[in-house]
């Protein structure tokens, strides 16, 4: 099968003193990337600001690296720049693997994201009211209940994996609650959601998306209530417009918000700036959560987009029919952004991990209050938490789409009462 290699610029025009041309476009997916995505970005920054890379196996694209880059992309949609994937010449070629991650990432749908002018406008209309109908208290009540009911489970033992058994179910848990939908359905849509960032079974994963996300509008066409789901079909979406609508918010929503819980774990149980100031209140959590999302956003590329017409962006052709993505983690991570005081970004929320423009979250405030509350409720529950192996010991998932640890092994102190209360088959 042959790519779209060809139509994609193999090095920037612009010239770099001290960059060396890559062979070809650099990958952002395998095993190096995904161990220290950072060396990537700034090996790609040294070439220009947008820049050719692999995006999957036998993909390419162009890539956003830069602060000012992604500022120009994301401001300029849909003036100049097209979110409409049928854009996409090499996906209307035939020149995509159908298994391919990326074509599941970036294939048209029946959704906002996808959309532009009017159609964008009226679906993001319906997603912006139906969360704006979320009561913000109940939301963090409902994160507290959720959390400690996690943190039960396994308080007694004195040590964890807090991804496996906190930070991946409690959004879960919490959005399709939001949905109105069954554990079990919403663990469904979670999971495959989950296996379509890390680039697993994509094909499959989407088909089962889809399917679970079609059986959840059904039964909220038959029996509505007042969730967001029930909200959207009041808005008058279709059932194609509605399965793609929920994948996208419930996508949105559930697996970053793990790895941003996840990451801001780490940052807490690792980062000295931290050490012991969340636990004695000086420093607030948000803080925490604030740096990850300039360091380590959990989304750290996305927002492809395509060139209306022939275009340039100092010195870079921009040619149509071109997938540009959006680093969000390159962005952010821009040297001409450096600091000079260590934690002086906290509070800043001048990153893009929201993304920017048209197209930006919708609902940034409930995705804080749900990482801002998670991260509360373990530090409060779990007394003497650290790290139960080194910090180099811990690996990322796949980090083309989606970036977070695929395991938090900790140690804490055991909670006595939930030590009295277990039965004695299970001391």
């Amino acid at each position: 099968m042959t790519t779209h290699h060809e139509s994609v610029p193999t090095r920037c025009p612009v010239a770099h003193e001290d960059a060396e041309a890559p062979a070809g476009p650099i990958p952002i997916h395998g095993e190096a990337f995904t161990a220290d995505p950072h060396a990537t970005y700034r090996r790609l920054r040294a070439q220009g600001p947008i820049v050719p890379v692999e995006i999957s196996p036998g993909v390419y694209g162009l890539l956003a690296v830069t602060y000012r880059a992604a500022l120009h992309l994301l401001r300029n949609t849909p003036v100049r720049f097209a979110k409409d994937p049928r854009h996409w010449e090499a996906l209307r070629l035939g020149q995509v693997p159908a298994d391919s991650p990326a074509r599941s990432m970036m294939q048209p749908r029946d959704n906002a994201l996808w959309k532009d002018g009017e159609e964008h406008a009226r679906l993001r209309k319906a997603i912006t009211h139906s969360l704006g109908r979320v009561d913000t208290h109940a939301l963090t009540a409902t994160v507290t209940r959720i959390a400690d009911q996690l943190i039960d489970a396994f308080a007694a033992a004195g040590e964890a994996d807090l991804v496996a058994q906190y930070t991946d179910p409690l959004p879960m848990l919490t959005v399709i609650d939001m949905f109105g939908c069954s554990q079990e359905l919403g663990g469904r849509i979670v999971s495959a959601v989950t296996r379509l960032f890390d680039g697993a079974e994509a094909a499959r994963a989407n088909a089962e998306l889809e399917a679970a996300c079609l059986e959840l509008a059904h039964l909220k066409r038959r029996r509505p209530g007042r969730d967001v789901t029930s909200h959207l079909i009041a808005a008058g979406l279709t059932d194609p417009e509605l399965i793609q609508t929920i994948l996208l918010v419930i996508g949105a929503a559930a697996p970053p918000t793990s790895n941003h819980i996840g990451n801001g774990l780490r940052r807490v149980l690792t980062d000295p700036s931290f050490a012991g100031s969340v636990h004695d209140g000086v420093r607030p959590v948000a803080d925490a959560l604030d740096e990850v999302l300039w360091d380590n956003p959990p989304v750290p590329n996305y927002s492809p987009l395509y060139a209306l017409g022939p275009q340039s962006f100092e010195g870079v052709e921009l040619p149509p029919g071109v997938p540009i993505l959006v680093s969000f983690a390159a962005a952010n991570g821009d040297p001409a952004l450096a600091v000079a005081t260590p934690g002086a970004r906290a509070g800043n929320r001048g990153h893009l991990a929201f993304s920017a423009g048209a197209h930006a979250c919708p609902a940034p405030d409930l995705a804080r209050i749900i990482a801002e509350t998670a991260l509360e409720r373990a530090l409060d529950r779990l007394p003497g938490l650290g790290l139960a192996v080194p910090e180099s010991a811990l690996e990322n998932r796949p980090g083309t789409f989606l970036a977070g640890l695929t395991a938090l092994p900790v140690r804490f102190q055991p909670d006595n009462r939930l030590i009295q209360d277990r039965p004695a088959s299970h001391r």
